[in-house]
């Protein structure tokens, strides 16, 4: 008989702002924010504390709102290089009771522990060991679901926040789960929330209870997919982090705070996510990347995916660029935005550019004039942080590369 699987969810309590006090302990107990350049008050607030959740500030406001909500917050610049060193650091703490994890995000990891048990005891325990660890040795804190499956494991580590552990089994989870609003559940946004409640369908209990042909009928597939998850009957295995070697592709995607639909909101994001691209792609050492690909999710949570194929490159400029492109010529003009990715795939180290821009703006000499550019930003910022340096498409701009990005069409 098969055994029952034991999976942990792992979500780092606000996680950047969590790394900027570890690195700074007089911070502690101030409402923080984690922005753009402090000094200059641009750009958005990327990360917030739990004393600045208490003004109400929302990651992904401007700074100039958060301000207005909390005169005396403090705010410090972005520390990519430290957030990502700090991750590692968790990582390998989830290593020693595990080799099967699965890196979700920057800040949140799913692991399978099921042949753990005979060592480290239950998955409680082992949650529990972990997350005293992450706290004694890093200083940041983590809350940590446990479940018989991903969907419940991630639900779980929502539950209680900050530094906590809750548990959901075969024989609580109708009491724990099934009494939740729909939009706990998994991809229940707004608008298929909508859509259950004109059907009945307020609650997960609801949901799981519902006739399979009712929810076929107004949501297809997805319907059925969502009674799936709120049964319990997700069996989606962890999937351990792939060995470099069989590396063939390097992405980054996000779900946004809110819905978006204009174009100058989704050019930053997609600068955003194309600048951990680039970084990604300088630290796997995989030389250049020939295709760019990119994927939506709207408000209704329906997928969209495009690739397009580039001149070879590594650079953050040239992959937003391509994503912006492609994002403008591909998807409805006006329709809302909750999920951004972009990936890039097609590796060769051994290449040259040869692109029509190169031959008319000087070649391989004016790509290696922009790698050393793009190399030197990334030094300072792994040195003195993010807001160092910025790009001007992030400080408002109305333009990228010809487009209009605001969303009008063209005459």
């Amino acid at each position: 008989m098969e055994r029952e699987r034991i999976i942990l969810y792992s979500d780092l309590n606000n996680f950047f702002a969590s790394v900027e006090i570890a690195r700074n302990p007089d911070l502690a107990g101030k409402p923080l924010i984690v922005c753009g350049d402090p000094k200059e008050r641009h750009g958005i607030v990327l990360a917030k504390n739990e004393e600045a959740k208490k003004f109400g500030i929302r990651t992904a406001e401007t700074v100039y709102s958060a301000l207005r909500k909390c005169p005396d917050v403090q705010m410090v610049g972005a520390h990519h290089h430290d957030y990502k060193r700090y991750s590692q650091m968790v990582v390998d703490i989830y290593k020693r009771y595990t080799d099967c994890v699965e890196e979700c995000s920057i800040d949140e990891c799913a692991l399978d522990v099921t042949e753990s048990t005979f060592l480290f005891g239950d998955g409680r325990e082992i949650a529990e060991k972990i997350r005293r660890e992450v706290k004694a040795e890093l200083g940041v804190t983590v809350s940590v679901g446990v479940s018989f499956n991903k969907v419940f494991a991630k639900l779980a580590s929502e539950l209680k926040k900050p530094d906590a552990v809750t548990e959901i089994t075969r024989e609580n989870y109708k009491e724990i789960v099934w009494k939740l609003p729909v939009t706990e559940l998994l991809f229940v946004g707004k608008s298929t929330e909508e859509t259950l409640r004109k059907i009945g369908i307020r609650t997960i209990g609801d949901l799981a209870l519902a006739d399979e042909a009712l929810l076929s009928k107004h949501l297809g597939k997805r319907g059925r997919q969502l009674r799936v998850y709120a049964l319990g009957e997700d069996k989606e295995p962890v999937k351990a982090v792939k060995e470099k070697t069989d590396l063939k592709s390097i992405g980054n995607s996000t779900t946004l705070p809110q819905d978006i639909q204009d174009r100058e909101d989704v050019k930053r994001w997609l600068y955003a996510l194309a600048e951990s691209v680039s970084a990604r792609l300088r630290d796997a050492d995989v030389g250049r990347a020939n295709t760019v690909h990119i994927v939506v999710r709207d408000n209704e949570l329906k997928f969209f995916s495009w690739q397009t194929k580039v001149s070879p490159t590594a650079l953050c400029g040239d992959i937003a660029k391509a994503a912006f492109e492609l994002f403008c010529k591909q998807y409805p003009l006006g329709k809302k935005v909750r999920l951004l990715g972009i990936t890039v795939s097609g590796f060769d180290y051994n290449v040259e550019q040869l692109d029509f821009d190169g031959l008319l703006s000087g070649s391989a000499a004016s790509y290696e004039k922009k790698e050393r550019a793009e190399n030197a930003v990334a030094m300072l910022r792994e040195k003195y942080g993010y807001a160092t340096l910025q790009r001007g498409v992030v400080l408002e701009d109305d333009k990228l590369n010809g487009l209009d990005i605001r969303g009008r069409k063209d005459d």
